[in-house]
């Protein structure tokens, strides 16, 4: 297979003849691959990496008056979190022909109201949020927000859809979890009264330990913004309280990190001393000491469902919210024991 000239700007005509196929099966193999054969798909595919010809959507959008391009709103592309979502999000928007962008808003209104100028443009034509809110300031400049999906974050009070984890189901899993080692007194920590994830998390703890018969009194809720910070502030506050479970439930990992952080600072054995369970299954899990057992969110296969879906809501913009939830796995590693004889 030939490659064409690095200054050639790639075109469709380029890949159907590195691929050896026709421009219609090029065009059917981004838009409809289920209607091509794997191994021509794969030969388009490998001509497309070869040219870059999906680098140039927005150039393409551009020259069909229409665009083909995914705007993805995020507070943190540093978040683990963020990184297997995007392959999701990214593979199945190449599926269909589309690109993405990517806006770093770093919880800046201003900066959201910089990337809504690709949507008023003509630039984008959906959004992923990420951020677990509309764009801020959208209403302000009246913008009307196109098809949309939020991811891991499902926007308080909004008709936008969502696709993510079962939170409910997760938080069950870890509740019960301490449950069946032995504990019960119990901390869940990163309540929150505007964070819609969180409060379903709490939820699922509050389930598992009513099933279980667990009286209030042996139940500590403390709300957290899920950072590592309000994880180790979460312990010192029990500290000052003189109110010690035996097991902390976090409603992520960055939170148990700072858990775990809080406890070790004061000179505890864990998991001996304390137990500590997460939710996310970040990278960072492993490599803390003990290793942190928590619940693994598919990240990847929330990303591909989610941009699927958006997609889909392009075609048919009478397409009622949506909610799709995938259920996370329960990963067992050394921070959960049996409660300490005190």
């Amino acid at each position: 297979m030939g490659r064409v000239p690095e200054q050639a700007p790639a075109t469709i005509e380029d890949v159907a003849r590195i691929a050896e196929v026709s421009i219609a099966t090029v065009s059917r193999a981004i838009h409809t691959p289920d209607k091509v054969a794997k191994s021509t798909r794969q030969r388009v595919n490998q001509a497309i990496a070869i040219t870059g010809y999906t680098t140039n959507a927005m150039a393409r959008s551009l020259r069909m008056g229409r665009s083909n391009m995914i705007l993805i709103l995020a507070p943190d592309i540093g978040d683990p979190n963020f990184s297997s979502t995007l392959i999701g999000l990214e593979n199945e928007a190449r599926a269909h022909g589309y690109g993405v962008l990517i806006g770093h808003t770093q919880n800046d209104p201003e900066r959201g109201l910089e990337y809504l100028k690709f949507l008023s443009s003509g630039q984008a034509t959906g959004l992923v949020l990420f951020t677990g809110h509309e764009p801020f300031g959208h209403q302000v400049v009246g913008q009307r927000l196109p098809p949309s999906v939020a991811v891991f974050e499902p926007v308080f009070g909004s008709k936008i859809s969502y696709v993510g984890v079962d939170d409910v189901a997760g938080a069950r899993k870890a509740a019960e979890h301490l449950l069946s080692a032995g504990h019960r007194s119990i901390a869940f920590i990163g309540d929150s009264k505007t964070r819609l994830g969180h409060q379903r998390r709490r939820q699922g703890f509050d389930k598992a330990l009513d099933a279980a018969r667990i009286p209030p009194n042996q139940r500590f809720v403390l709300e957290g913004e899920g950072t590592i910070e309000s994880g180790r502030l979460a312990v010192e506050q029990l500290f000052m309280r003189d109110q010690l479970p035996t097991a902390f439930m976090c409603v992520n990992d960055a939170t148990a990190v700072g858990v775990l952080n809080g406890l070790t600072a004061r000179g505890y054995d864990l998991p001996h001393d304390f137990s500590v369970i997460g939710f996310d299954d970040v990278p960072q899990a492993t490599y803390v000491n003990p290793a942190l057992t928590t619940i693994r969110q598919p990240r990847t296969a929330i990303g591909r469902q989610a941009m699927a879906l958006l997609i889909k809501s392009l075609g048919d913009r009478t397409m009622e919210r949506q909610e799709i939830l995938l259920m996370p796995d329960l990963i067992v590693r050394g921070s959960v024991t049996g409660p300490a004889k005190r």
